[in-house]
């Protein structure tokens, strides 16, 4: 309780609030920018059936929104209904809460609108000969409908956007930004019905115009002009239901990571959500293959019994809850991450590099090779050129079929090229791999899968090695022994702050157990070890990193073709465990484009 000295305002008797400063106080929560308000009334839209609607903009939504659809429209004696607050035809009864089937239920959307803006709410239903219309500004104008021509539908007109609000009205961003936060969302509604028929103009301006989808093309089409055609291409279809649950949709390959969270399109029973457990399953279901900096992108459906899901969590309804959400959460987990994992290697839509178009660029500073390839570079420096002792006979080899099924995706290697990279040749023109990010890869699918059976094979050392580490370390170490056991570190304590190690994990048999552990170790800190399993993912990868090849190590043709093979077959092999790619396509048109071949 505030006391009698608080700066705070004076102490007034409890009362009751204005009905106007109410329905601003609830506008707080739905209308919070003018894509708020679109959202609102395109949800309606969706509610009544349509399946055709038109939206014009001006300066941003703050000037004008409009939204016109051809739905079942509002009876004449509902009209005014629709402009008080807690007035809906979507529930009844709390069972129909607990059954939520429509985007919209509150009924505290108009009334929140009107609160803030210039509102005209005109409809008409199918018998009706002609509309009707209601409207305020403020709050309702009090009188009754008027007629108003129009087909059957509804157009809801909001104007002046926060007029009666400046405080509100001076937080809003420029009118670019503001309308850009509109595309977005109109793009995410029309991903949620295919069947609608939807258009949007800015200023007079067309920007969007989408035709209902009828079929799978159709749809593919939709997907392009709404995602763009880079998305389609490197994105990998999905659909799959068990449990009560179903997930389908398309999720993106990592390859089209992005920089922005800008292209996550979720939807929960045709729902538009921003949900924190769903986005942590996607997130856990890219963890191996996305650089932390990087996001996935994805347009998935997930429908389930609604009964199920709480869609009355926040009043602008963009958050849900379920009933069981561990269920949920590991079923979108799973069902992405094991997409993921299936698909092989395509040097179509892979990493490709795309090299400059005119070779003017690079005239002045073009050099001739002067070294003979497998020679290093008498300047002692850390450079090496191609170390191809081989290569030309494996550049002789027939060509694969382009029109048959290519059982090597990776092609043929020709050589070793500054020490870490491998350089080979496919049908489609050159490929390079980062030999120690590939090795890596392969490494760490191996040796999760050996531990999904049990344990990591380990090698006892013949004296077992001291190692210092700081006591709370040791204490740790101490505590999660089973679990490093099981990953082929076999520890005793010996000392306060002492640890000896009598085995290594084979693949490291011959690594330095004190470096390992520091590398397994220092990163996470002791706390984060005492429960292993929670970072099992990060010490494999830490271990498949160790083992992995080194750079400037010298291969031979076939131990490189051995690599590239163990590419193809290794699971996720497009990245690196830290999300990085481990090779990249440089097709035939790009090196026609180098070369001005063909001009």
């Amino acid at each position: 309780m505030l006391s009698a000295n608080s700066r705070s305002a004076p102490i007034v008797p409890i009362r009751i609030l204005p009905e106007p400063l109410v329905n601003q106080i609830a506008a707080g929560e739905v209308v919070e920018r003018p894509a708020a308000v679109v959202k609102e009334l395109v949800e309606n839209s969706l509610d009544a059936g349509a399946k055709a609607v038109e939206l014009e903009i001006e300066r941003g939504g703050i000037g004008l929104i409009r939204v016109r659809d051809d739905g079942c429209g509002i009876p004449r004696a509902e009209l005014p209904l629709a402009l008080a607050r807690h007035a809906t035809s979507k529930i009844a009864t709390l069972s129909d809460l607990e059954r939520v089937a429509t985007l919209g239920f509150r009924g505290e959307a108009l009334p929140s609108i009107l609160s803030v803006a210039r509102l005209r709410l005109s409809s008409r239903t199918a018998g009706d000969p002609h509309g009707w219309q209601v409207g305020g500004e403020g709050a309702p104008d009090g009188a009754p409908p008027r007629p108003v021509a129009q087909p059957p539908g509804t157009v809801a007109e909001v104007r002046d956007l926060f007029f009666n609000t400046p405080a509100r009205r001076k937080f809003l961003r420029a009118e670019a930004t503001e309308f850009r936060h509109i595309d977005q969302l109109v793009r995410r509604l029309a991903l949620s019905r295919d069947e609608l028929g939807l258009s949007l103009r800015h200023n007079g301006r067309r920007v969007l115009e989408l035709a209902p989808a009828r079929d799978a093309a159709a749809r593919a089409r939709r997907l392009a002009q709404v995602c763009g055609e880079e998305f389609l291409d490197h994105a990998v279809a999905l659909d799959e239901a068990r449990l009560g649950l179903r997930l389908y949709g398309h999720v993106a390959l990592p390859a089209f990571a992005r920089a922005q969270p800008d292209l996550q399109y979720l939807y929960v029973n045709g729902r538009l959500v921003r949900d924190k457990l769903l986005a942590h399953a996607l997130r856990r279901a890219y963890a191996d293959v996305l650089h932390s900096t990087r996001h996935p992108a994805f347009v998935l459906y997930l429908e389930l019994d609604p009964a199920l899901v709480d869609v009355n969590v926040h009043p602008a309804k963009h958050e849900v809850r379920f009933r069981n959400a561990a269920q949920v959460h590991d079923f979108l987990f799973g069902c992405v991450h094991q997409r993921l994992r299936r698909v092989q290697p395509q040097p179509q839509t892979h990493h490709r590099v795309e090299l400059a178009a005119s070779a003017s660029r690079y005239a002045a500073a073009a050099q001739p090779l002067a070294l003979p390839l497998g020679e290093r570079s008498p300047s002692g420096g850390g450079a090496w050129p191609l170390y191809a002792p081989a290569a030309a006979s494996a550049a002789s080899e027939t060509a694969p079929d382009a029109d048959a099924a290519d059982p090597r995706p990776l092609g043929s290697a020709l050589a070793q090229l500054l020490g870490v990279f491998i350089l080979a040749e496919n049908r489609h023109g050159l490929v390079l791999v980062d030999i120690h990010a590939a090795h890596e890869r392969v490494l760490y699918e191996k040796l999760k899968r050996e531990l999904a059976a049990g344990s990591i094979p380990a090698q006892n050392l013949l004296v077992p090695r001291r190692v210092t580490v700081d006591e709370a370390l040791a204490d740790a170490l101490e505590r999660g022994r089973e679990d490093w056991s099981r990953l082929g570190l076999l520890l005793d304590r010996t000392g306060p702050q002492s640890i000896a190690v009598r085995a290594l994990p084979a693949l490291l048999a011959h690594g330095d157990p004190a470096a390992l552990i520091a590398a397994l170790t220092d990163e996470e800190g002791a706390a984060h070890f005492e429960n292993l399993r929670d970072v099992e993912s990060r010490v494999l990868a830490g271990l498949a990193c160790r083992a992995a090849i080194k750079a400037h190590r010298r291969m031979t043709l076939p131990e490189m073709d051995a690599l590239l093979r163990d590419v193809e077959r290794t699971e996720l092999s497009g990245q690196c465990n830290h999300g990085r790619p481990t090779w990249v396509q440089v097709d035939a048109a790009a090196l026609d484009r180098l070369f001005l071949r063909g001009r």
